[in-house]
C-alpha cells in the first residue's frame, strides 16, 4: 500500500466530518459555500462537491438548493462498537446482529504466515472465505479467514454464509479457549474499497486474529479490515496494583458486575 495518495474529496470529506464528530460544527450551522472549501483546501469545486455528497449519503448533512449546506447531527451513523477486552464473547453477538455477504470460499494451501501462525502440518490445506459484514445495509468490515481444512469440511459455504463463524467451530466439537490479536492501520486497496463502497486509499482499521483450542492448535485466523466512520474499538480499564506499582488493566467482568451491584444498592438506599 505503499505510496497510495487519499483521493482529495476523501480528504475533504474526513476534516469536514472530524468537525461535525468533534462538536466544532453543531446541528443546523451552515457550511462555508463550495468557493470559500475549495479555496480553505486547495482544491476545486467538483471535488467539494464530491466531499459534500459522501455527508449527505450518510446523513451528516443537508444540501438545500439556493440555501446552502446544513449540519445535521442527529442523523449521524453511529458506529459498531466491539468490546476488546471480551472479543471471543462479542463475535457470536456480533454475527447475529449484523448482516454477511460472502465473497469468496475454497480450499488451498494458505501462505506461510497463515500456516505458520495456525500450526498447519506441511502442505496442510485450509479453507479460505472473504465477507463483507454489513449494519442496516451498509458495509462496516471485511473479513478473509482461514480455517484448517479438518474443522472446515464441517460446515457448508451456505452455513457460513448465514451463520456466525464460532458458532459453526464449536458446533464442529472445537473447544476455543483463546485469541490473539493485532491492530493496525492500513489504506483500501481497489477490491476492499469496492466491497465497503469507499474511495481506493481509504484509511482502515486492520486486525489479525488467531483463534486457539484447548490443546493450543489454532483453528481460525482472521484478517479484519474496518471502515473507522462506522467500527470502533473498545476496552473498560481499572486501576490495580499497589503505591508506584498501580497500573492500568483491562477491567474484569466480576469487577464490572460488582461495580453495577454497588450502584444498584446505593441507590435501593437512596429510594428507602
Amino acid at each position: 500500500m505503499a505510496g497510495v495518495d487519499v483521493p482529495k474529496a476523501r480528504q475533504v470529506y474526513l476534516v469536514l466530518r472530524e468537525r461535525i464528530a468533534s462538536g466544532g460544527l453543531h446541528s443546523g450551522d451552515v457550511l462555508p459555500g463550495e468557493q470559500a472549501l475549495a479555496a480553505e483546501h486547495n482544491v476545486s469545486r467538483i471535488t467539494v462537491r464530491k466531499a459534500l455528497a459522501e455527508l449527505e449519503r450518510e446523513g451528516m448533512v443537508d444540501r438545500r438548493r439556493g440555501a446552502g449546506t446544513f449540519v445535521r447531527l442527529a442523523a449521524a451513523p453511529k458506529p459498531v462498537v466491539a468490546d476488546i477486552a471480551d472479543v471471543l464473547s462479542n463475535l457470536v453477538a456480533m454475527g447475529r446482529g449484523t448482516d454477511v455477504r460472502l465473497l469468496a470460499f475454497g480450499y488451498g494451501e494458505p501462505a506461510s504466515a497463515v500456516a505458520e501462525a495456525l500450526r498447519l502440518a506441511p502442505g496442510e490445506r485450509a479453507q479460505r472465505s472473504v465477507r463483507v459484514r454489513m449494519v442496516d445495509g451498509e458495509p462496516f468490515s471485511h473479513l478473509t479467514t482461514h480455517v484448517p481444512e479438518r474443522i472446515g469440511v464441517t460446515y457448508s459455504e451456505a452455513e457460513l454464509a448465514s451463520r456466525p463463524l464460532l458458532a459453526l467451530l464449536e458446533r464442529s466439537g472445537v473447544e476455543v479457549d483463546r485469541a490473539t490479536q493485532e491492530i493496525g492501520a492500513v489504506l483500501a486497496t481497489p477490491d476492499v474499497a469496492a466491497a465497503l463502497n469507499i474511495d481506493i486509499g481509504s484509511a482502515l482499521i486492520a486486525l489479525t486474529r488467531v483463534v486457539y483450542d484447548a490443546e493450543g492448535r489454532g483453528v481460525e485466523h482472521l484478517a479484519a479490515l474496518y471502515r473507522p466512520d462506522r467500527y470502533a474499538f473498545r476496552m473498560d480499564l481499572e486501576r490495580t496494583g499497589a503505591d508506584d506499582g498501580r497500573r492500568w488493566s483491562p477491567a474484569t467482568g466480576e469487577h464490572q458486575s460488582t461495580k453495577r451491584s454497588r450502584s444498584a444498592r446505593k441507590h435501593e438506599g437512596k429510594a428507602q
